[in-house]
Parts: structure tokens; C-alpha cells; sequence
């Protein structure tokens, strides 16, 4: 009696089971939102050590040792700081920061599209395919690309010194750079899915000045490949709402800290503030330091660090 009791019993769970089974999976919209009060975790730009200016800074083994030795959770390779991008040499990086317990979590790069010369874009497009395949050698999930500038500026100095603003190439304007700029990223962004590497459009100078011209350039190519690395030192005037603007496609997030005095400029950021509009929008991925200020890094990328674990804290 107790053994028939028992299928029964069994028969009915089954039953209820394959009920079960069979009910539809949740839609989207009843999906559970992401997660709240959970702390984003760390990385630091291999730019905050070497900062084009301090050699001595400038090999990456020894960033990488510095980010584990201070407590940092990640590092973001400036893909220009490499000695070699020979494939044993990315390996020894990947296996350095692997022992160290560090992700690499994001890849820094240079191009741009912003000229008339087919054959100087290709060339963009080439560099930037080839940099799409260390990512992915490295391990990295997301790269930072740009689209460049006009190069009607003197020097960098002079292309800050007027606030990221550029006058276009004569005979050209920025519809045409509109142009050049989604036709290459809409053929990077099929690269980009054969790696698995997120492009993020970073919010720089070009056409990325303006979160206008960053949504534009991104809505256009319309694909999950191509999404914004957001940089809270790039809008020089009331970043609040503009970073709130582009904080929902962010797949990195870049924060500017200025010790000592910005090289170029100083931003008085409120990162309680912007951790705050970072959260509002779901973001839970990695936040990364650039150090950008004259204090010697060794000391004032610590002190970045104790700033940021506070802010982007678990709320």
C-alpha cells in the first residue's frame, strides 16, 4: 500500500513537472531588471602610469604589477604602450595579469576617419582589424575606438587649447565625416562579432565631441558590436545630463582624475554624483581610472582608486 501511495505521489509530481516545463518562458519585459547594490568593480588605464611621459612607466609588465600590488581589479591596455604585438608577447601579458589575479578588461586604441583619402581610411580600417584580433588574443571583451580628428590642428596642445573643436578640411564638412565614419564602423562591427570584442565609440574629440554626434554615429551602425566607452573627462561643460545621455549603451566607463593639476585642463567632478547616474542607468561593468594630472602617479593613482572604490560602492 505504501509502495502504490508512493507512485502515485511520484505520478502527480511528474505530471505537475511536465506542466511546468511546458508553461512559456517569461517574455522580456517580465525578465528581472539587472542588479542593484552590487559595487562595480575597479581597473586602471595603463595611460595613468605611463601618461606619454614618464618612460620609466612606460612598459606594461610593470603597470601590470603595480595595478595587483595597489588593489586594483583590472587593467586597460593603451594598445600604443606595447612593445610588440607579436602573439608570445601578448601571451606573456595575458599570463602575467592572470598570476596577479587581473582581468584585462579593456583595449585603448588610435584611428581615424575623418579624411577624404580612401586609401588612408582603408588604412584605418586595417589598423583597427588588426587591433580587434589582440583584443581578442588578449582576452579582452571591449576596445575603445574613436573616429578621429580633421588633423587641422597644430598639435594635440592646440586641439585642446580650442576646446576639442576642429575646423573641417577645406571643401568638406561634417555630413561627409557622418559619412566616412558609419560606412567604416558598420564594416568594423562584423569584425568585431567574429572576436567577441565590443567596440565602444568613446565620447572623445571628432565627431565624438558631442553626445549628438556619438548617438548618431552609433544608432547608425545599429549593431550590439558597436556601443560607447564613456569618458567622464571629455565633456568640458555641465557633464551631468550628457553622461546620463550615453550612459544606457556604455560598456566601459573612463574615469579622469586630476591630481596635482590637469596636464591640459581640470574637471572638479562629483563621482558620488556620476556614480549615482552610472547606477540609475543599470550600468554594472567596469569602471576604469585615467589618471590625468601631474602628481606622480605612483602616489595619486592609489589615492584615485580609494576615491573610486568609495563612490561606486554597493549601494
Amino acid at each position: 500500500m505504501q509502495r502504490r501511495q508512493f507512485l502515485s505521489g511520484a505520478a502527480v509530481l511528474g505530471a505537475a513537472g511536465l506542466v511546468n516545463a511546458q508553461e512559456p518562458a517569461p517574455k522580456k519585459e517580465d525578465a528581472p531588471a539587472k542588479k542593484s547594490g552590487v559595487a562595480n568593480r575597479i581597473g586602471v588605464s595603463s595611460y595613468s602610469f605611463w601618461g606619454f611621459e614618464r618612460d620609466d612607466l612606460r612598459p606594461l609588465p610593470i603597470c601590470i604589477d603595480h595595478a595587483a600590488r595597489m588593489g586594483f581589479d583590472g587593467v586597460e591596455i593603451l594598445q600604443k604602450q606595447l612593445a610588440s604585438t607579436e602573439r608570445g608577447e601578448l601571451m606573456k601579458l595575458k599570463r602575467q595579469a592572470f598570476l596577479l589575479g587581473l582581468d584585462l578588461m579593456g583595449y585603448s586604441t588610435h584611428q581615424g576617419f575623418l579624411s577624404p583619402d580612401k586609401e588612408k581610411r582603408a588604412a584605418n580600417v586595417q589598423h583597427t582589424i588588426d587591433c580587434l584580433e589582440q583584443a581578442y588574443q588578449l582576452g579582452i571583451p571591449t576596445m575603445r575606438v574613436n573616429s578621429g580628428t580633421w588633423g587641422t590642428s597644430k598639435d594635440f596642445d592646440d586641439l585642446m587649447a580650442h576646446r576639442g573643436e576642429e575646423t573641417p578640411l577645406e571643401g568638406y564638412d561634417e555630413e561627409d565625416a557622418y559619412e566616412w565614419v558609419i560606412e567604416a564602423y558598420q564594416g568594423l562591427a562584423k569584425e568585431a562579432e567574429k572576436r567577441g570584442v565590443v567596440m565602444g565609440l568613446e565620447n572623445h574629440w571628432g565627431l565624438g565631441r558631442t553626445v549628438e554626434g556619438v548617438k548618431r554615429v552609433v544608432d547608425a551602425v545599429d549593431s550590439p558590436w558597436l556601443k560607447v566607452t564613456l569618458d567622464t573627462g571629455n565633456f568640458l561643460e555641465d557633464p551631468y545630463d550628457r553622461l546620463a545621455a550615453l550612459a544606457p549603451d556604455a560598456v566601459l566607463f573612463q574615469t579622469k582624475t586630476y591630481y596635482g593639476g590637469g596636464v591640459w585642463y581640470t574637471l572638479d567632478l562629483d563621482y558620488d554624483r556620476i556614480a549615482g547616474i552610472m547606477k540609475n542607468a543599470g550600468y554594472t561593468g567596469y569602471i576604469s581610472l585615467e589618471f590625468e594630472g601631474k602628481e606622480d602617479p605612483l602616489t595619486a593613482v592609489p589615492k584615485s582608486l580609494a576615491m573610486l572604490r568609495k563612490s561606486f560602492a554597493a549601494a
